[in-house]
């Protein structure tokens, strides 16, 4: 079996011989998890402004979007730079093109969550819709498989990358269902926008929930070195 190239493994690595290289993945993987930290908050607050119509916090997502690209940015950079400074081995390199990738889930995650919140602001007017209970808890699912995969990343946990597989199935179930009561609508009274709205909405759930299973494959290649 591949060795796993994480921090835990770098420090226990006996041949080792290059700590700043360790020190470096060790600060990038905090910039990570911190990183995610507002990432989640940021789909917290989303989630309270469209489902408990708080729209009082709309306004903390721009900032907090703000935050999250500079970890991006500064990640990225920070990835390049020990790729070129370190010469790093092919196992420390394959974690660092992992990290890599996982912030740009993590990234696009926090772009779904500011979305969800301009969506909140657009539906504010109309009466909650009948499936707004199912989409709240395809959005509950959506953020437990973001913190199980985070969890996962600071733990190296392969078995909690693995586990959100099973999540990602129940919000794609839960997006056919509530797609298929939107698209065949018939009571439709007044304007049509808010089931426009709610069907971007479900998109955005959906494709958080990707995102976050797309970091929990990340997390078991690191941890394996295979790729499913």
């Amino acid at each position: 079996m591949f060795e796993t190239t994480s921090v835990k493994a770098i420090v226990n690595r006996p041949h080792f011989i290059r700590p700043k290289l360790a020190r470096d993945i060790r600060r990038l993987e905090r910039d990570i998890l911190r990183m995610g930290a507002l990432v989640e908050q940021s789909f917290r607050l989303s989630h309270q402004a469209l489902f408990a119509r708080d729209l009082s916090i709309v306004e903390q997502l721009p900032l907090l979007e703000e935050k999250i690209d500079r970890f991006y940015k500064q990640i990225e950079l920070e990835c390049t730079s020990i790729m070129i400074l370190h010469s790093p081995s092919e196992q420390d390199l394959r974690c660092i093109s992992a990290f890599m990738q996982l912030v740009r889930d993590l990234e696009r995650i926090g772009d779904y969550a500011e979305d969800l919140s301009e969506i909140a602001v657009k539906l504010f007017p109309y009466e909650p819709h009948s499936c707004i209970p199912e989409v709240a808890v395809m959005s509950r699912h959506a953020q437990a498989m973001l913190a199980t995969s985070l969890g996962a990343l600071a733990d190296l946990d392969e078995v909690g990358a693995n586990s959100i597989k099973s999540l990602d199935d129940a919000v794609d179930e839960a997006y056919d269902r509530v797609y298929d009561t939107l698209a065949n609508q018939r009571d439709i009274r007044g304007s049509v926008e808010p089931i426009v709205l709610l069907a971007l909405a479900i998109r955005c759930l959906e494709r958080m929930a990707d995102h976050a299973t797309n970091i929990g494959k990340r997390v078991a290649y690191i941890v394996t070195g295979q790729r499913t």
